[in-house]
């Protein structure tokens, strides 16, 4: 249990670690190292949506035969349409920046940056249930899932996590929040990380026939995140060709963790 814990916690740490940039770093990143962070991010998603998600959901469900991909296949919609819900009640990040640029006043700044921490807040959501699905799978010992593959997922995610924090913390402290405070927030954007992942972690291990729906209706939300948010963040404006290569190293990084790991 104390490997579950710990591997539910990782990926905050990564959030709260990336945070802390706040009180080292005197300004804001750059729009090249923000590009360059959401391109590596987007690539860790991928990778890990692909290899520590939807693999091990089509493997569980091998003794379907020709059929074995169609819990993956649901189970994946089912967290594309999940996002998708929570898009209309919840601005995402591209979506409210746009917004807040349409917007004029000596707030814009400050709107724009209080909706990207709810942005960042949302998707964290996602990333919390992949972590606790792939855990409770591990303890069920019936998803094809070994606890190198599951220390992968959230390390990859907490690898992602760092530069969140910073993007998070960062700006509130450029727009006028002091340090502490910025820290705070930006941490507390991760929080809902294990929140959701121990949530997941115990309605999974009740329903383990259900664990290859779970697995791919977390990568489903994680992809939609990556696609709806993170492209359009990393490809924006010019030299949008620093998040292509990034989100390459993001995601060669985490296809690495997994089958070493694995």
């Amino acid at each position: 249990m104390k490997t579950v814990v710990w591997g539910l916690l990782i990926p905050f740490f990564g959030t709260a670690f990336g945070s802390a940039c706040v009180l080292f770093l005197k300004k804001d990143l750059k729009t090249g190292i923000q590009r360059a962070l959401t391109g590596f991010a987007a690539g860790v998603m991928v990778a890990a949506s692909i290899w520590s998600l939807i693999v091990p959901a089509i493997e569980q469900s091998a003794e379907k035969g020709r059929w074995a991909f169609l819990p993956a296949f649901l189970g994946f919609w089912a967290g594309i349409l999940f996002l998708l819900l929570l898009d209309h009640v919840i601005p995402h990040l591209h979506r409210s920046i746009d917004r807040a640029e349409q917007t004029e006043g000596p707030k814009t700044k400050l709107d724009r940056t209080m909706m990207m921490v709810l942005a960042v807040t949302l998707h964290n959501i996602p990333e919390g249930m992949a972590v606790g699905v792939v855990y409770a799978g591990l303890l069920s010992g019936s998803a094809n899932i070994t606890a190198g593959g599951a220390l992968a997922l959230a390390l990859g995610i907490a690898i992602q996590n760092f530069p969140e924090g910073a993007i998070v913390s960062m700006p509130l402290f450029a727009e006028g929040k002091s340090k502490l405070k910025s820290l705070w927030l930006g941490v507390l954007s991760g929080a809902v990380e294990p929140i959701f992942g121990a949530l997941t972690v115990l309605i999974a291990s009740l329903v383990v026939p259900a664990m290859p729906y779970l697995l791919s209706f977390a990568a489903g939300a994680m992809l939609y995140v990556v696609v709806e948010e993170l492209i359009p963040e990393m490809s924006s404006g010019k030299h949008s060709n620093i998040g292509v290569l990034f989100f390459a190293v993001g995601f060669s990084i985490m296809m690495a963790l997994d089958v070493a790991l694995g």
